[in-house]
């Protein structure tokens, strides 16, 4: 374990939490390895009824890490990426996020994945791939329209306009908005209050709501394959840059 992901279990809730404040939780391969352990465990544990992910104050997930974004674009697709989104796509276990702060890239697009959303009134969800020469993951493109209309999901997605907390609840990402310090507590009621039902009974409800995990899965694969390819393009080694130049 890194550190980097806290994995505890609150009765019937597996709580998923990214711990690397000082990044802001921006991604890096072993996180994504870990909590694609940690949804896989769960999904064979007759003890864990439903998933909780949640960040540090201030931030849910601030992306991908962008040394790891390098390191991809030197050696092709990011494997350990693509089997969290493959586990967060093929989840057996309902899924609640209490997103405090910021949400970006991945941390946008794993809601669409998500059954209850809770949001801090200071959160902002942002995807701005383009901006960095790349496209949208984890099935977004696909999701993405279905559920906020493609207007919406063109601003967020493509022209990454982000979103506010009363925003993305509008667009249908987000169930509930409270004050930060409330996210977690919120989240974990929700959690909990979906872990009490009839597991069977969900279980077959949620799997027909869901609908063609198929299509999602091969969605998945063709943007990991047009994305693997931008890594290494002119465009997106000019952004990265770019966005390296800021951060100094």
């Amino acid at each position: 374990m890194t550190g980097a992901i806290a994995v505890t279990d609150d009765g019937a809730v597996r709580i998923i939490r990214m711990n690397r404040p000082e990044k802001k939780n921006a991604l890096t391969l072993a996180m994504y390895t870990e909590m694609t352990g940690a949804l896989r465990e769960a999904d064979q544990s007759d003890a864990i009824h439903c998933i909780m992910f949640a960040g540090a104050p201030g931030a849910f997930c601030a992306g991908n890490d962008i040394g790891d974004f390098l390191k991809a674009a030197e050696g092709g697709r990011n494997l350990q990426a693509f089997e969290f989104l493959k586990a967060i796509a093929l989840g057996q276990k309902p899924m609640v996020a209490a997103v405090a702060g910021i949400a970006i890239g991945i941390g946008t697009t794993m809601l669409l994945h998500c059954d209850h959303v809770v949001a801090s009134a200071d959160a902002m969800l942002s995807t701005p791939f383009s901006r960095l020469g790349l496209i949208p993951e984890a099935a977004s493109t696909l999701l993405a329209p279905r559920r906020m209309g493609y207007a919406r999901a063109f601003a967020l997605l493509i022209m990454g306009r982000p979103l506010s907390a009363d925003e993305a609840k509008a667009a249908g990402l987000v169930n509930t908005v409270v004050d930060a310090a409330e996210v977690d507590a919120v989240a974990l009621q929700a959690a909990q209050e979906i872990a009490a039902l009839p597991q069977g009974a969900l279980a077959v409800a949620r799997r027909l709501m869901r609908g063609d995990r198929d299509a999602v899965l091969k969605q998945m694969e063709a943007e990991s394959r047009h994305y693997a390819d931008l890594l290494k393009s002119d465009e997106a080694r000019a952004a990265f840059q770019a966005f390296l130049a800021r951060k100094k």
